[in-house]
Parts: C-alpha cells; sequence; structure tokens
C-alpha cells in the first residue's frame, strides 16, 4: 500500500462483533505532554525524570532527537532520567528525522533557531507533505535563518539559529504547536516575547514551564484566545514529571462505551486538561454518564478516572467554534458515539483535519458509508446520522486514529469489519489491541 507517497508494509486485522466493551483500562501516556517531557530537558538546568511517558514510535522518535543533541538518559525505562542541557546543545552531525510526527518537527524549529549550528528537521513521505510555514514565520522575525521546500511551506525545514530577539507574534490561527515552537525560542532569546493565541489550544507548554519556574504572563482573551508572554533569556528547572493517561487514546475505548447501552468503560489517570476535554463533555451532551474521579494536579496537569456509561440511546449534536480545538484528535472518537445517535450529528469548522496522517474527514466519510452509514462529507466537517453499523472493509491510509476508530466501531457491528492496516497504530498506542481484548473486543490478525 502507498500512504501518501509511502510504501508501507500492512497488518490486516478483522474485527469480529462480540459482548459490549466493559472494565478498566489505563491508556498510554500522553503524545503531546510527553513530547514536551523530553525536550524538557534540552531547555533545563538539572535533571528531568519523566514516569508513564508514551512509547508509541512519535515519541520515541522524540527521545531519540534529544540523545543526538546531547541529552544523557539513565535510570529505569519506566521513570528515566534526563540530564538538562540548559540550551547548551550539541551540533546532531546531520539531519534529524522526525518520522511521522508534526509534533517533533515543530516544537524542535523552536528550540534549534536558538543554536549557533546548522540543522535540518525531516521526516517521512507524509510528514514532509504537512505545512510548515507558521514555524518560519515568526522564527524569522526572532532572528533565525530559517528555510522550507516548496516556497518555505512544506519539510524539510532547515535552521541556521542565530542571537534571537523577543517579538509580539499574533499567530493565524489558534496552534499550541506553533506557540510552543515561538515560546521555545523565546527562552534563548534576549527580551520580552509575546505570543497571542486567538482561539483554544492546548496549554501543556505554559503549565510545564510554569511549573519549572519559567514566570509567565497569561492574559484571557475574548473568544477562548490568551495572550502568552515571558521575557528571555530564561531556563527553567528540571522537573518530576507524571505523564497523564492521554486522553486522545481513551476516547476511543469511551466512545465505545457511550455508543452501547448499558457498557461502562473507566480510564484511569487519564488527563483532564480543560484544553483537552471537549470530547467528554460532548459525550455528556449526547446523554452518556461520565464520571470523574480521584482528580489530582501533577506538574500543573490534572489527571483522574473516567467513567463513561451507555445510556439506553444517545442524541445526536453539533460540534462547532471554539470546541474544535478542544477535540480535534478526539473527532474519530466521536464518530463512533455519533453513528449509534439517533439523528444527524455535526462537525464544522474542522477543515485541519484534512491535513493529519490522513485526509481524516475523507477517510471517516468513506468508511462509514461503507458500513452502511448516512454520511456527508462537507470541506470542513462531516453528518453523519445514526444507524445500523454493517460488517465491511475499512481502509486507513495508515493512520492511526482511523484505524483505532474503527476496531472499536467493529465491536457493535452487524458483521465482521476487515480492517486493511493496523500497524500505524504502534505510532501512539502499541497496547491497544491487548486492551481492546482485556476489555472484551474480539480481533483475528493474519
Amino acid at each position: 500500500m502507498r500512504a501518501r507517497g509511502r510504501i508501507v508494509s500492512l497488518a490486516p486485522a478483522t474485527i469480529v462483533p462480540g459482548a459490549a466493551l466493559s472494565g478498566t483500562f489505563t491508556p498510554p501516556g500522553d503524545k503531546s505532554i510527553t513530547h514536551r517531557a523530553w525536550m524538557h530537558a534540552l531547555l533545563a538546568e538539572g535533571p528531568t525524570r519523566v514516569s508513564g511517558a508514551n512509547r508509541g514510535a512519535d515519541c520515541e522518535g522524540t527521545l531519540h532527537a534529544v540523545r543526538r543533541l546531547g541529552v544523557r538518559v539513565s535510570g529505569p525505562p519506566d521513570a528515566p532520567v534526563l540530564e538538562g542541557r540548559a540550551l547548551a546543545l550539541d551540533d546532531p552531525g546531520g539531519a534529524i528525522d522526525c518520522g511521522n510526527s508534526g509534533t517533533t518537527l515543530r516544537l524542535l524549529a523552536g528550540i534549534l533557531a536558538t543554536q549557533h549550528f546548522r540543522s535540518e528537521l525531516t521526516g517521512d513521505d507524509s510528514l514532509r507533505r504537512r505545512p510548515v510555514a507558521r514555524i518560519v514565520a515568526p522564527l524569522r522575525a526572532m532572528g533565525a535563518t530559517v528555510s522550507a521546500r516548496d516556497g518555505d511551506r512544506l519539510p524539510p525545514l532547515e535552521i541556521h539559529g542565530a542571537n534571537l530577539v523577543g517579538v509580539d507574534w499574533t499567530l493565524s490561527e489558534a496552534s499550541a504547536q506553533v506557540a510552543t515552537a515561538v515560546l521555545f525560542a523565546a527562552l534563548g532569546a534576549r527580551g520580552r516575547t509575546t505570543v497571542m493565541v486567538p482561539g483554544p489550544a492546548r496549554d501543556h507548554t505554559e503549565r510545564m514551564l510554569g511549573a519549572a519556574g519559567i514566570e509567565l504572563a497569561i492574559e484571557p482573551l475574548a473568544g477562548a484566545g490568551r495572550r502568552v508572554a515571558l521575557r528571555g533569556p530564561a531556563r527553567p528547572h528540571g522537573l518530576d514529571i507524571e505523564v497523564p493517561g492521554d486522553p486522545s487514546a481513551a476516547a476511543f475505548f469511551l466512545a465505545a462505551a457511550a455508543a452501547t447501552p448499558g457498557s461502562r468503560v473507566t480510564a484511569r489517570n487519564v488527563g483532564l486538561n480543560p484544553t483537552r476535554s471537549g470530547f467528554l463533555e460532548v459525550l455528556e451532551r449526547m446523554g452518556a454518564r461520565v464520571e470523574r474521579a480521584n482528580v489530582r494536579l501533577r506538574a500543573g496537569e490534572a489527571l483522574g478516572d473516567v467513567t463513561v456509561t451507555g445510556p439506553d440511546a444517545l442524541t445526536a449534536c453539533a460540534i462547532d467554534g471554539d470546541l474544535v480545538p478542544r477535540l480535534v484528535d478526539e473527532i474519530p472518537a466521536w464518530a463512533v458515539a455519533a453513528s449509534a445517535a439517533r439523528g444527524t450529528s455535526r462537525v464544522s469548522g474542522a477543515a485541519e483535519l484534512r491535513h493529519k496522517e490522513s485526509d481524516r474527514l475523507a477517510m471517516l466519510g468513506r468508511n462509514l458509508a461503507a458500513l452502511g452509514l448516512d454520511v456527508r462529507e462537507h470541506p470542513d466537517g462531516l453528518e453523519i446520522t445514526g444507524g445500523e453499523v454493517r460488517g465491511g472493509d475499512v481502509v486507513t491510509a495508515y493512520d492511526h486514529r482511523i484505524a483505532m476508530a474503527f476496531a472499536v466501531l467493529g465491536a457493535r457491528a452487524r458483521g465482521p469489519v476487515r480492517i486493511d492496516d493496523t500497524a500505524s497504530i504502534a505510532t501512539s498506542y502499541p497496547e491497544f489491541f491487548a486492551t481492546f481484548a482485556a476489555l472484551g473486543g474480539h480481533v483475528e490478525t493474519l
């Protein structure tokens, strides 16, 4: 199979319908926070200890990258200690391969802009088709020399670091990755840097930097946006980071519970950051029972146990506006719930899903229709009318979230659901099928 220009080896699987999923599981560590935890060692003075990290391919690639930049790692694999580099990095001596991870490429760009050597960030064919212009512009404004191919639109990204100066930068759209790249660069810059985020976006970076002693001025703005400022140069101190469970990974099994009357599934130690909790709010709006327990704070991040119980029937809902950024990675899981709801559910304002590992709007629309559901695709969203799920064939385009969504959907189908690839799931959730089986799912692999 060719996935956006790349030849890949497939791992087909067939989902056999069975009893409702139920039970308790612990999702893998949050990908967004794990990426930042590994990179924290590049920025910090003193050691950083990380427990509960995501061990998928994307985050392991980030760990490999920070090692190439000079970070030494010691201690047990489940709680490694990383030596802080305080932005005194080693020249990697060649391109850093970010694999399929846009987060790795964009966040590292901000750090490398502070370094006085040439660096290059590249990735697989899928990543090389994902835009970087929003990273190039602010780093150039701060004084770095940054270029990319196709008119500075696409990776590889070449960076010549410099003595940076602070800037006032307004993002063209709410993006935690772009905001983080600028804030990371600001730690090595002279003077005050201000980033204006025009709408809701994840705030993991601000929480981690604040917990590590960086003084941030955060001003809420209209439309759920915010203005974040810091004065550089500044160095965070090392942290003891307990990575919460990834809500985007947990969402698939919680959606399966919501979609099945009487099903009850608990995700332990899952992240409850308010910029990531939109999916749980949507499940509640649709009629599912959502319980939160054992809530606590670690290194600025909230985590706890979440239990979802499926009602007799879900009610269709609409997702748009400021809610979309708070559950954009959970849209494939939301589609699982929408497929079981009475009426037509809608999502709009989600055009960025066309530029993920696959065109997720197209792949959701194609595969839901292949399983007998009434679905309409729009330029920035979908309409899904709930109904019976037939068996059939699913094409994932080597996208881990598409594969996981249709695996859990297959558990309540009327016939077997054949998925053309599940190898991509290892990028974020290597234990997915072990969890699926523990909760009562049935899968046959070749």
